[in-house]
Formats: structure tokens, C-alpha cells, sequence
């Protein structure tokens, strides 16, 4: 920290609460108004946010923040709502005062979709690029409507999208860990991060939450007023069916969290692209049968 400034909010991995001061273009603490029918481009984004350095990088100049926060985003084929997301997330971020990278982990091919396995390769990308200590897994068509729905990580591994419009504002079932979700380096390396086995829809986000239960942790969550958000409906994305197979998997998390995740990584990195306002990351991450066929062990 250089001299003469001071930390932006207070440390919150010592469990105390932060009030960052909410300054900016956006104006106010209270709810926002999220509007998916507005138009919005890549070209407006970059204008108002010209102090967003390649790679969709941004920290406070005036103040020391005590988190780096990399926000991974799982991806394929939804080009518009990853603009929505960074139409409404820069100011935002920005207006909490984090010090924060963008991360779209876009999975390349036609194989069949697996969200988490890009989830464990962003964490894995992005730990090689700065030095992160927290670690915000986002799906790309939630966005927060409240500015004290803070992104930061906790004492806790922390469930940030627990009340959606989706579900009327309210947590369908109490072991629900899905949408947006932090986790410290330690709290994610502690359960190996997500598990690889999970292929098209359905299942990982309950086998997560088994796995924090496993490792003698507790989800956090913030007051439903404040963890409102609001989901863009979109049809199933093809390869990305429900698939039962992933059902079975859940049960068994305890048992397998330590052979299957970060410490059976593999993939092939195609592009590691510094875009303008976030960074790309395009993998091969193979299909189903590999799974199967391999004992996977780390990146290559």
C-alpha cells in the first residue's frame, strides 16, 4: 500500500461487516433497475468504462482494496447476455471499489456442455495471471439488483444468487448453491474445487454444496432483500440438456471430492485472449467418454 492510503472496506475474511461508501455513476445503495429490452453494445460499454484495462481488470485508485477478486464465467454461444452482464457489471464492480479481473471460460466445440469443469479452469487461468484471493463463479445471465449485495468473499463459502425473480425471490430449497457463488483460494482448494463429471445440465451445483458440507464448512447468505437478482430467460442451450446421468454423482461427492476436480484438471488451452473488457479463455475440455477413459492430472 502506498503511503497515504488507506484500505477501501474492511476485511471481511476477519468477519467483520464492509460498508464501502457507494460512490459513483450509479448512484444510491438501494435496488437497481436491471432492463434486459435496453440497447446496449460493446462500443457504448468501453465508453463508459474507460478506466478498464485489457483484460476486463479494475482496481480503486484511491484506496487499497484487501480482496482480488477474480469473477469466472462458464460460456458458450451467448454472446448477448455476456454483454448485458458487462453493460450492468463494470459500473457495479466498480462502484463496490474492487480490485477484479473478468474471465469468460468459453468451451470450444459441440460437445456435450460442462459448466464446472470451466469453472476449475478459470480458477486455474486466472491464479497464473494475478494474485487472486477470492474467487466469484458466476453464470452469465444473472445479474444483482442491489448494490449491497457485496462481491467479496467471506469467512464462508458464499451463495450470492439465492433470491431470483425466477423463483419469486426465494431459495426453492435450502441446499440450493448455484448462480453465483464465492469462495476464498483456501475455501476452493479445500474441496478441490468442482467436480469434472458433471456433462450437460443439472446436478453440480448440489453435488458443490456436498462438497462444502464434507469439508466442515457452512454456506453464507446475505438477507433476500439484498441478494435479489434478476435472470435473462433463454431457451435450453443445445448440448446442454438435462442429463440424469449427473443424478447418481451427487451422493457420492464426499468420496470422490479429493480424486475428482482441480487435482484431475485436464485440458487443452486453444486462445488466452485479453479483450478489451474481460478476458477469453477458450478450452477443449474433450467429452463425456473422457472422463471415463482417463485418470485425469492437471492442465496441459
Amino acid at each position: 500500500m502506498r503511503p497515504g492510503q488507506f484500505h477501501c472496506y474492511r476485511d471481511v475474511l476477519n468477519d467483520v461487516r464492509e460498508t464501502p461508501p457507494f460512490k459513483g455513476k450509479i448512484g444510491g445503495t438501494g435496488p437497481l433497475d436491471v432492463d434486459f429490452k435496453i440497447n446496449v453494445s460493446i462500443d457504448k460499454i468501453i465508453l463508459e468504462n474507460l478506466n478498464i484495462t485489457f483484460g476486463g481488470h479494475s482496481k480503486p485508485k484511491n484506496c487499497t482494496a484487501l480482496q482480488k477478486i477474480a469473477i469466472i464465467i462458464p460460456f458458450r454461444n451467448r454472446e448477448l447476455h455476456l454483454t448485458y452482464w458487462l453493460f450492468y457489471m463494470h459500473p457495479f464492480l466498480q462502484k463496490q471499489q474492487g480490485d477484479y479481473g473478468i474471465y469468460v471460460v468459453e468451451q470450444h466445440g459441440q460437445s456435450m456442455f460442462n459448466r464446472a469443469k470451466l469453472m476449475n479452469i478459470g480458477y486455474t487461468e486466472a491464479v497464473k495471471d494475478y494474485d487472486y484471493n477470492c474467487f466469484i463463479f458466476s453464470d452469465v445471465d444473472i445479474i444483482p439488483m442491489n448494490l449491497k449485495n457485496l462481491y467479496r468473499c467471506s469467512k464462508y463459502p458464499k451463495h450470492m444468487a439465492h433470491s431470483l425473480d425466477k423463483f419469486n425471490f426465494r431459495l426453492p430449497y435450502k441446499t440450493l448453491f448455484g448462480g453465483i457463488v464465492a469462495f476464498t483460494k483456501e475455501q476452493y482448494l479445500n474441496i478441490n474445487g468442482f467436480s469434472n463429471s458433471f456433462w450437460g445440465w443439472g446436478g453440480e451445483d448440489d453435488e458443490l454444496y456436498q462438497r462444502v458440507v464434507a469439508a466442515g464448512m457452512i454456506i453464507e447468505r446475505a438477507p433476500q432483500n439484498i441478494s435479489k437478482a434478476k435472470m435473462m430467460t433463454h431457451m435450453r442451450d443445445p448440448g446442454n440438456e438435462r442429463n440424469q446421468k449427473n443424478v447418481p454423482l451427487i451422493s457420492k461427492a464426499k468420496f470422490k471430492m479429493h480424486e475428482d476436480g482441480l487435482s484431475s484438471l485436464e485440458y487443452l488451452l486453444i486462445s488466452f485472449t485479453r479483450h478489451r473488457l474481460y478476458t477469453k479463455i477458450t478450452v477443449d475440455i474433450g467429452k463425456p467418454d473422457d472422463s471415463v477413459k482417463h485418470s485425469l492430472g492437471g492442465s496441459v
